[in-house]
């Protein structure tokens, strides 16, 4: 995750998105046989660039006779990021992998699972050579570059207009504060609709990210605490005693401690629910469920607090990329398969596609506009032109099993009172120091 901002959203790919590619040959009509590549990737069914990814790695395989066996989990949470790990744990390494290119790889890297871009140029000296390096998204390990990235990302607030007009609720606008939040989210529940669209359980990671963010600023935000007596850690501190009030309040759903975030998105999707903090990924899941209360929706700013921070000031940036393992790397039957498969997930055609609805990517030639959008697009751009800050996601500097995952784990306990906020992030600080020690040593 890079500083400037992405904002990149799967419209249809067709299999002519791919005239240009690196012209891999079809298998058919050469007389090779076909290669069969495991693809593991965080496309699965309630993703919004789920239909579009398909469409992609169907024309890969009309284009080349090779066959791409998907192995795409569900949202990009905490699960998912620990089953990837897993796998490579126990062998069952994929060919292609997309996935995060800062801290939650560096297992990876150090454990030589995934090959880096230079030494894959050394056989393919043309391999990813449209797009820049130096915004490709090294790793932290070594500094080099080991993914190709296909499109970045931004985390804000997601709003249903109609069940804030329903409530008497004005659409946010990009002043919006923390106390008119407040008195809104009331408003919102005294008309039996659930305020804040959140799962506790499963995907806590978007709403901790603006919960802190209210307490430092873009500048400072993607820092992690050393000590509890550290700034960082005060702001971390502040912004969970804010989520365990917004929970006594009753401002999440009821079902919070134990729903999924499938079922978080559903609730915007059924006008039962105001307020989603997600990503651009869920843009295209909308699009497809909503298509006939589609202006219903929109893309707003969380509203700000009293620290630096604006309501302007979001998350996001370039944060995944198609990697290529070892194992596909030193298979002399699947090599050139997975080269010609990364090359052809990432032209410029199809990133332009991707990003469609403006925002950073890494190529060198600017992108192709669409010639449409969507009036929930149109409320991206809006959001995107009146931004005043961006900051990674900090959690992803945390590791991922043995930090990140009891970490969120415990917010249930937080908010229920098993736990304070300050020994919730005592816990994850000690965690973290651990598994630096641990592999810096």
């Amino acid at each position: 995750m890079k500083r400037i901002l992405a904002v990149c959203m799967v419209l249809l790919i067709s299999a002519t998105a791919f005239t240009g590619c690196s012209s891999p040959s079809s298998s058919a009509s050469s007389g090779k046989q076909s290669v069969s590549l495991t693809v593991e990737t965080s496309f699965g069914a309630s993703d919004g660039n789920r239909n579009n990814y398909v469409a992609a790695y169907t024309a890969y395989e009309n284009a080349t006779g090779n066959k791409i066996k998907d192995d795409s989990g569900g949202a990009n949470g905490e699960n998912w990021k620990l089953k990837v790990m897993n796998d490579f744990q126990v062998g069952s390494d994929p060919d292609v992998l997309f996935f995060f290119n800062g801290d939650d790889s560096n297992t990876l890297v150090k454990e030589k699972k995934v090959v880096s871009i230079d030494e894959i140029r050394k056989i393919y000296p043309d391999y990813a050579n449209n797009m820049k390096d130096e915004m490709m998204g090294a790793s932290p390990v070594d500094g080099k570059n080991y993914s190709v990235p296909a499109n970045g990302y931004w985390e804000s607030m997601f709003i249903n207009k109609k069940v804030l007009s329903d409530s008497g609720v004005s659409v946010p606008d990009g002043n919006y504060t923390w106390d008119q939040f407040l008195k809104d989210c009331q408003a919102i529940k005294n008309k039996g609709y659930v305020p804040i669209a959140l799962s506790l359980s499963e995907a806590p990671s978007q709403w901790f990210e603006f919960a802190v963010y209210n307490h430092d600023t873009a500048d400072t935000h993607n820092t992690v605490p050393n000590t509890i007596n550290d700034p960082a850690a005060q702001n971390w501190v502040a912004g969970l005693n804010d989520t365990k009030t917004l929970y006594e309040k009753g401002f999440f759903p009821k079902n919070t401690l134990d729903m999924t975030e499938a079922e978080t998105i559903q609730q915007i999707v059924n006008n039962q629910a105001a307020f989603l903090i997600e990503g651009s990924w869920e843009v295209g899941y909308f699009e497809d469920n909503m298509k006939d209360d589609l202006a219903n929706i929109t893309v707003g700013n969380f509203p700000a607090a009293n620290s630096g921070r604006k309501s302007t000031d979001i998350i996001g940036g370039i944060s995944e990329g198609y990697f290529i393992t070892t194992k596909a790397w030193n298979d002399p039957n699947k090599r050139k398969a997975a080269v010609d498969f990364v090359e052809a997930m990432t032209t410029d055609k199809v990133i332009s596609q991707f990003c469609s609805s403006g925002g950073l990517n890494a190529l060198k030639n600017p992108t192709t506009p669409s010639d449409s959008e969507s009036s929930l697009k149109k409320s991206v751009d809006e959001m995107l032109g009146k931004v005043t800050g961006v900051s990674p996601a900090v959690q992803d500097k945390l590791d991922s099993q043995t930090v990140r995952a009891p970490f969120f784990g415990n917010f249930q306990k937080l908010v229920v009172g098993q736990m304070t906020a300050q020994q919730v992030v005592s816990q994850a600080i000690d965690a973290q120091n651990a598994f630096n020690k641990k592999t810096k040593g």
